[in-house]
C-alpha cells in the first residue's frame, strides 16, 4: 500500500476535522436524555377519557409528551402534570402543536369518567388514556415503564417509572425527561422538537 505524501496527510486530517465539527454542530441538543433511534416504543391503541379508541398515531403532526401514571398518585403524577400545564403556558401559541397524553397504569380505578375529571383539570387540552389491564401492561412494556401495586384494598398505591417521553411529529421517541425536570427544561426540549 502506498504511503500518503507529507502534503496529503495534513489535508486529509483537516477535512476529517471539518466533517466531525459539522456533524457535531448538526446534532440536536436536548436538556433531557436524547434517546433518538431507540428500538422500543411505537404505536398503540387505548381508550381516551371521552371513551373513544385512540391510537398514538392519531397525534402524528404534533409533538407528544407521553406520561404514565395514575390518578390516585400522591406526588409524582400531579407534580408532572402541573409542570406540563406550566410549560403549555410558557409555549404560548406554540402550545397548540403539543399534545400531552396521560396513560393510566391503574385501569382498575382509572375509568374514562375519572380520567375526564382528573386530566383536563391540569389543562383542557390534555388527554387521559386507559384500557384493559392487559392492554395497559402491553403498552407499558413497550415503553419500558415498570409499575407494581403496593398494598391491598381500595387504597393501594403504585410504584412506577417517573419520567416522561417526548415524541416528534412523526411519533418517534426522542427525549426521556426525568421526574422533576424544571418547566424551563421541558419547554426548551418541546420547542426544539416543534422547530424541527
Amino acid at each position: 500500500m502506498k504511503k500518503l505524501s507529507g502534503f496529503l496527510r495534513p489535508a486529509i486530517f483537516a477535512v476529517l476535522i471539518a466533517l466531525s465539527l459539522l456533524t457535531g454542530c448538526s446534532k440536536v441538543a436536548f436538556e433531557g436524555t436524547d434517546i433518538t433511534g431507540v428500538d422500543f416504543g411505537g404505536d398503540f391503541t387505548l381508550v381516551d377519557h371521552h371513551g373513544k379508541a385512540r391510537r398514538l398515531a392519531d397525534f402524528n403532526g404534533k409533538v407528544v409528551a407521553l406520561f404514565f401514571g395514575y390518578t390516585h398518585c400522591p406526588d409524582v403524577c400531579p407534580t408532572t402534570m402541573a409542570e406540563y400545564a406550566a410549560v403549555m403556558k410558557t409555549l404560548g401559541s406554540k402550545a397548540s402543536q403539543v399534545q400531552v397524553l396521560f396513560v393510566s397504569l391503574d385501569p382498575e380505578r382509572d375509568t374514562p369518567a375519572l380520567l375526564a375529571q382528573y386530566v383536563p383539570a391540569f389543562n383542557p387540552g390534555f388527554i387521559g388514556m386507559t384500557g384493559t389491564p392487559q392492554q395497559v401492561a402491553d403498552v407499558a412494556a413497550r415503553y419500558k415503564v415498570v409499575y407494581q401495586k403496593q398494598g391491598s384494598g381500595a387504597d393501594y398505591t403504585l410504584d412506577h417509572s417517573a419520567g416522561s417521553y417526548l415524541l416528534d411529529r412523526k411519533g418517534r421517541l426522542r427525549v426521556l425527561e426525568n421526574y422533576g425536570a424544571a418547566p424551563s427544561v421541558l419547554a426548551k426540549d418541546l420547542n426544539t422538537l416543534i422547530e424541527e
